[in-house]
């Protein structure tokens, strides 16, 4: 501490998050970002906050270009986008600029950190919660507004769902995947319950924040569907509520934040090892236990 004093340096981190009004599910980060700032006052640690569009791969190459050429002495990001996310990797390591990411993965030449959950293990566990509540059925996997081809950590939540029931060489279940815009959703289900005759539609797997869309869809249609996603924003605590969804998986970014900037001050200030991967646990959350979470 006297060490960090002395020095009477200023560490720039710089946080780089999807933009919270196109998808609420990022503002608890912005809680995390006041919590390290309060805990590191006294030392020489400055965090700025940068958003970028969380639909558009063009938005997020400029935005993280822009703070890379601010020079900040390390970068806590959300890579949504795999492709354009490796490339900035390999911009941070000419800059010599520390790189961590969170909440999702990028498969890197480059060294770069992970604070998060393990993703494929969040898939299995989707698939056994609906082994449990289920017999048989056809079962939806909904990846909604997402390019699946760009987004590793949606394929990775897919493979952990199907391999479950892969390895339980389970018959009884045919699984489905629709990659459609949240607006389509309803239309997608309809027509595969045309083509899925002998095989009703029992549940839906949905790999984002976005259940509420499934869950409004079951909420009018009065479908004896259940459903299964992700995160605790209000619009989906809601119909958790109602017993539209009938389970949650909290991936709490507020804490991945907190771990991935506290680490990198650490790191800055008191030579602390930076860990290359952080796992946190997975919780499942319920209408009896949400507001514990909250």
């Amino acid at each position: 501490i006297a060490k960090t004093l002395k020095s009477n340096k200023t560490y720039r981190l710089s946080l780089i998050i999807p933009d919270v009004k196109e998808d609420s599910f990022w503002s608890p980060c912005l809680i995390a970002v006041k919590q390290v700032k309060e805990k590191f006052q006294n030392f020489g640690i400055a965090i700025e906050t940068t958003k970028y569009a969380s639909h558009s791969t063009q938005n997020f190459i400029a935005i993280t270009t822009k703070v890379i050429e601010s020079k900040p002495d390390a970068i806590l990001m959300v890579p949504l986008f795999n492709k354009e996310a490796l490339q900035i990797a390999e911009l941070c390591k000419e800059n010599e600029i520390l790189l961590s990411t969170f909440n999702n993965t990028i498969k890197s030449k480059e060294s770069v950190r992970f604070i998060g959950q393990d993703l494929y293990k969040s898939g299995r566990i989707a698939a056994k919660l609906f082994d449990t509540l289920l017999k048989e059925g056809t079962l939806v996997i909904a990846h909604i507004d997402q390019d699946l081809d760009n987004a590793t950590h949606m394929q990775a939540k897919e493979k952990g769902f199907r391999a479950y029931f892969e390895e339980k060489k389970m018959n009884s279940f045919n699984i489905t995947t629709l990659n459609v815009n949240h607006n389509d959703i309803e239309k997608s289900i309809n027509q595969l319950e045309i083509y899925s005759k002998e095989n009703k539609i029992e549940g839906i797997f949905i790999t984002t924040s976005k259940t509420y869309i499934a869950a409004l869809f079951k909420e009018r249609t009065k479908k004896e569907i259940k459903i299964i996603g992700y995160d605790l924003i209000q619009e989906n605590t809601t119909l958790l509520q109602k017993g539209y969804v009938d389970f949650l998986i909290h991936q709490n970014p507020q804490h991945q934040t907190f771990l991935g900037l506290s680490h990198l001050a650490e790191f800055f200030l008191f030579d602390k090892k930076l860990p290359n991967q952080t796992l946190l646990p997975i919780g499942i959350i319920n209408s009896e236990n949400f507001e514990q979470y909250l």
